[in-house]
């Protein structure tokens, strides 16, 4: 039962993100957004939001072995976009290479790709060497503050330099309001009314998600960190990132690269801030071993997709062997 019951939390979950990424598509329309703030800000953080509710609930809940599950799923996120994801759009870029338009090359919003990359790169880097520190709870509460004013100052120069408005951003129409005029946009208040059903559905099923790990985990003999660390961001962030599939196959690149460094932003800076100050971020192996693994991700990041400005095949084989060199690493000293 704890098994079915841990696939029906996966189902709710990405149920919620569905209508919640929906929702807050439409109202990056309707706010008139330039595509580097709807792909690094709206579609990151609504695609993200699943990932991030599941440390808040752990943690919330206070059940034993909790703050395992917390620690993976805050750690866990930034390394799979920064390897599994970006391995995956490379291939879809390169596998539809003659229906790019750009063919190779990727158009990007430069300024906004520059600052995701660089902010994961610093704050997901703070945030293992406080996790490596035997530090006081204080000053773990003061690094999770400044990782909280970190990323509203990126959301503030996101914003500013954001580039041209999405007009040619295709949108799907609102869920619960699929006959509303595209041009005009669906009702304000269906709209909210959608997001907020979707965050219930993401806060219920993270719940869910966090007590049936648990039990599995026992079940099994296995560290919840284990679990929480490979299955939380497969099942909860890695399916939200398929718009990037999509996106980078139709050759709108800032959207879809975008979705994947702005959640990296946000995964290495509001995640850890809760984690470093509501419980003691203490890092263990396998936690230390995944981010040194996605900081390297991050760096063969800006090497392609800023300096070669494309994505390549040694590239994407790097980030898919950072990635098995991880689970290897699980299966032999796990």
């Amino acid at each position: 039962m704890e098994y079915f019951l841990l696939l029906l939390s996966f189902a709710v979950i990405l149920a919620g993100a569905l209508l919640f990424t929906n929702a807050i598509e439409w109202l990056g329309h309707k706010l008139n957004l330039g595509e580097g703030a709807v792909g690094s800000i709206l579609a990151a953080v609504g695609t993200a939001m699943p990932e991030t509710l599941i440390p808040i609930v752990a943690i919330i809940g206070g059940v034993s072995g909790s703050d395992e599950v917390a620690v993976g799923a805050i750690v866990g996120a930034p390394f799979l976009l920064a390897t599994v994801a970006m391995a995956l759009v490379g291939v879809s870029a390169l596998a539809y290479i003659k229906r790019r338009p750009q063919g190779k090359h990727l158009e990007v919003h430069v300024e906004t790709l520059d600052r995701d990359l660089v902010f994961f790169m610093i704050f997901f880097s703070f945030a293992l060497l406080i996790g490596i520190l035997d530090t006081p709870h204080g000053i773990e509460i003061a690094g999770g503050i400044i990782c909280l004013l970190a990323y509203f100052y990126y959301v503030y120069r996101t914003i500013r330099s954001s580039g041209d408005v999405a007009e040619s951003h295709e949108m799907d129409p609102l869920i619960m309001d699929r006959r509303a005029d595209k041009e005009g946009g669906p009702p304000n208040t269906i709209m909210i009314i959608q997001l907020l059903l979707g965050l219930f559905a993401m806060v219920g099923g993270a719940h869910l998600f966090v007590h049936e790990l648990l039990t599995v985990a026992e079940s099994l003999g296995v560290a919840a960190i284990i679990l929480s660390l490979i299955l939380a961001p497969l099942a909860t962030e890695l399916p939200e990132k398929a718009n990037s599939f999509f996106w980078v196959r139709d050759g709108k690149d800032a959207l879809a690269l975008g979705n994947i460094t702005g959640a990296m932003v946000f995964q290495s800076t509001i995640p850890v801030a809760v984690g470093m100050i509501f419980i003691d971020w203490s890092l263990d192996r396998f936690a230390i071993i995944s981010m040194v693994l996605g900081l390297a991700g991050g760096a063969v990041a800006y090497w392609s997709l800023r300096r070669a400005g494309q994505f390549n095949i040694p590239s994407i084989v790097i980030w898919g062997l950072l990635y098995l060199a991880f689970l290897a690493y699980v299966v032999f000293f796990g």
